[in-house]
């Protein structure tokens, strides 16, 4: 009788920790490299009444499963990241700006790219074991913390070149590199002496599995172990594509071949769709486990477009909006963004926390620091003590209403060169966008300063900075408090290696 009862308790806690692990949401991170707003089928941008409006662009590229979760799910045409990759992905990591974290520029993996005169203490070596992270918060709160793809956090033999120093329990093909050597399972993604070369995957040297598609196996086996053992999990699926070298898919070729764009942007047309179904191969596989109504996927790009269309600061890769990946434009760090739970359920105990509305665009300002809070926010964990924050939680605005309470801002500080812009900060305030351009040398007479209203000038094509001088020195009043706010960083001067001070006019 004894034993009976021992038994019965011991099924009873067995069942209330399937319980228990059961009610946490899992969450999938689906942050795909260089895609920009306008890389996709789904409209994100609007007409003047919020109505969702398509361009020559949304009809040139094939992204269904895109459209699949943004049907289901809310879809936001306001969200900021940094307009190059480490930046971004560090903030997504800490919910930090990266201003604050100071990793501002990519990551080269074998040495220190400040640039000529950019801030000698820049964070180049990136993430370490020491920093808080999301995944690692998770995981010591239970979950099953999983990464797929590229890392680039760090460089070559420092802790952040490995995620699992950084809080993840797995870790496939993730390392220092921000491009693949090659895409082709036949050429070894990249091969023995190529520096790029993509870890982790020999099982599929020598076949014609594409990288993308690799990566996707990779994913569902670590969601099929992780959902047998009854742990929730927070899988961080992190694309190489659709980054260069622009390796056509062969799967995808023949949808492109007729469309009269050059070889490279057909190319990246491939690696779009390639990705897009990863993203359907994900959802039907949550769908397969049982785990799809448990389960928030968050979609998004980690900097503007490099589509091979044409100039950084033009308007062609992300048309109608200007700039490119790097770019103090639009589109160079506006990126798509799309959450849904992965099968809607208004009776699941965590949709009812979250409920969100299925096909709704918010035009609210977001970006990718938001992401940190928002998540352990849902998943009950608290942000460890002494942690410095600066997203904002998503909650409200992922149920498709406004958010009054908000901070309409955004920062972007790049004090770098050389790239395809150099030392610049960006900080948006409500409709109004400054830019401010820093010279080396304190004798340069350039202009310093770029404005425009957003909301008049989607596409930035009137500079007002002269037209309106007392906007421009209410925003760069703005920019200069926001930078000492974020204790961010300046390039240095030339003439006495001084940081190099915005002037405010």
């Amino acid at each position: 009788m004894i034993r009976f009862l021992f038994s019965c308790l011991a099924l009873l806690f067995v069942s209330s920790s399937s319980l228990s692990a059961a009610e946490k949401p899992n969450i999938v991170v689906f942050l795909v490299d260089d895609m920009g707003v306008m890389d996709t089928s789904v409209a994100f941008l609007t007409d003047d009444n919020g109505t969702p409006k398509r361009y020559p662009l949304n009809d040139y590229y094939r992204t269904p499963s895109m459209e699949r979760l943004a049907n289901q799910g809310v879809r936001f045409n306001n969200f900021y990241a940094m307009s190059v990759c480490s930046p971004t992905r560090n903030s997504i990591m800490t919910g930090q700006n990266a201003a604050r974290h100071h990793a501002t520029n990519w990551i080269n993996p074998w040495q220190n790219n400040k640039g000529p005169y950019g801030p000698p203490n820049w964070d180049w070596e990136g993430l370490d074991a020491t920093d808080i992270t999301l995944p690692g918060t998770l995981r010591k709160n239970g979950y099953k913390t999983i990464h797929v793809g590229k890392a680039h956090f760090g460089p070559e033999e420092h802790a952040g070149s490995e995620p699992l120093n950084l809080g993840f329990d797995v870790n496939v093909a993730g390392r220092s590199v921000g491009a693949p050597g090659s895409y082709y399972g036949e050429k070894d993604y990249g091969n023995p002496k190529h520096k790029n070369k993509v870890p982790g995957l020999k099982k599929y040297h020598g076949t014609e599995t594409f990288l993308t598609e690799a990566l996707t196996i990779e994913a569902k086996q670590h969601l099929t172990d992780t959902v047998k053992a009854d742990q929730p999990f927070y899988l961080y699926m992190s694309h190489y594509a659709v980054h260069a070298p622009f390796n056509s898919d062969p799967r995808f070729a023949d949808h492109y071949k007729d469309s009269g764009k050059p070889k490279n942007a057909q190319a990246f047309a491939t690696l779009i769709e390639g990705m897009d179904k990863s993203l359907g191969d994900i959802l039907d596989h949550l769908d397969k486990l049982g785990v799809a109504e448990n389960t928030l996927v968050i979609f998004l790009g980690d900097n503007g477009s490099d589509a091979p269309l044409g100039h950084q600061h033009e308007v062609a890769c992300a048309a109608p909006l200007r700039g490119k990946k790097g770019a103090h434009y639009e589109g160079g760090m506006r990126v798509p963004f799309i959450a849904a739970w992965a099968q809607p359920n208004s009776k699941n105990e965590n949709q009812q926390k979250l409920p969100i509305p299925a096909n709704v665009i918010q035009s609210q300002q977001a970006a990718v620091m938001d992401l940190f809070p928002t998540i352990l926010n849902l998943t009950d964990v608290k942000i460890p003590n002494g942690h410095k924050v600066d997203g904002r939680r998503l909650d409200t605005l992922l149920t498709g209403k406004s958010d009054s309470s908000r901070s309409e801002e955004f920062l972007m500080n790049y004090p770098h060169a050389p790239h395809r812009s150099d030392y610049f900060t960006v900080y948006r305030n409500g409709d109004w966008k400054v830019i401010y351009h820093f010279y080396p040398s304190k004798q340069s007479d350039g202009s310093h300063y770029q404005l425009y209203n957003l909301k008049d000038d989607p596409f930035e094509s009137t500079n007002l900075a002269e037209e309106k001088p007392t906007v421009l020195r209410k925003l760069m009043q703005g920019l200069v408090a926001s930078m000492k706010a974020h204790d961010g960083q300046y390039p240095v001067s030339k003439d006495d290696g001084m940081p190099l001070q915005p002037i405010v006019p």
